[in-house]
């Protein structure tokens, strides 16, 4: 995912609607927003946001359900919510205290403060800073490099990562058993095993 010109995406733009209306929040969200955001969360394939710009409200939102952050020197993430009196919403406050820890998300949601590229990587909020010039290229070397990986065991990891957010550890060690004995069946683990005892690098095909 990235953005189209100098920002990555800025969010819904409350010129859009008249300013006689009322919106319908609760209507958009569900049917605009969250399952954009709920896809992204659960496809069984990595997401990878390159940041290139500002990621603003809805935007931000839609950054941190990727799998993976490359951010340009030039991004920046801003909760905005609270500058119109609303809340955080399209999965930041399920995503953001997870990524950068409960105080910086309130933080973040009460000051609407921008949060530049260097102190996201800090806050553990981004993966990589790149420069601008150079995001496309380091995040499309990331995807190759997932794309020529084990990519049912990915998808599989993504599956099991999703759900220890919310589990106990009890209910965690139970499913990463069962993922565990579906991935060992995979012609790529089979593939991985065999490239380790031959000593060379592993040829995997996603089957």
């Amino acid at each position: 995912l990235t953005g189209a010109g100098r920002g990555f995406c800025s969010g819904q733009d409350l010129r859009e609607r008249p300013a006689a209306a009322q919106p319908s929040y609760l209507e958009s969200l569900r049917q605009r927003y969250n399952p954009v955001i709920m896809r992204l969360a659960t496809v069984e394939k990595p997401v990878l946001a390159a940041v290139n710009g500002v990621a603003a409200g809805a935007g931000c939102s839609l950054a941190l359900a990727g799998d993976l952050r490359i951010a340009s020197e030039q991004a920046s993430f801003i909760q905005v919510f609270a500058r119109v009196g609303l809340v955080p919403d399209s999965g930041s406050t399920y995503f953001l205290p997870r990524l950068v820890g409960l105080g910086k998300a309130f933080e973040m949601a009460y000051l609407a403060e921008p949060v530049d590229a260097q102190e996201a990587l800090r806050l553990g909020l981004v993966n990589r800073v790149v420069p601008a010039e150079q995001l496309m290229a380091a995040t499309m070397e990331v995807a190759r490099r997932l794309a020529a990986g084990p990519t049912r065991a990915f998808g599989l990891t993504k599956r099991a990562l999703r759900y220890a957010l919310r589990a106990p550890l009890e209910d965690v060690l139970a499913y990463e058993a069962y993922l565990q004995e579906v991935a060992g069946a995979t012609a790529d683990h089979r593939e991985g095993v065999a490239a380790f005892l031959e000593k060379r690098p592993p040829r995997f095909t996603g089957t």
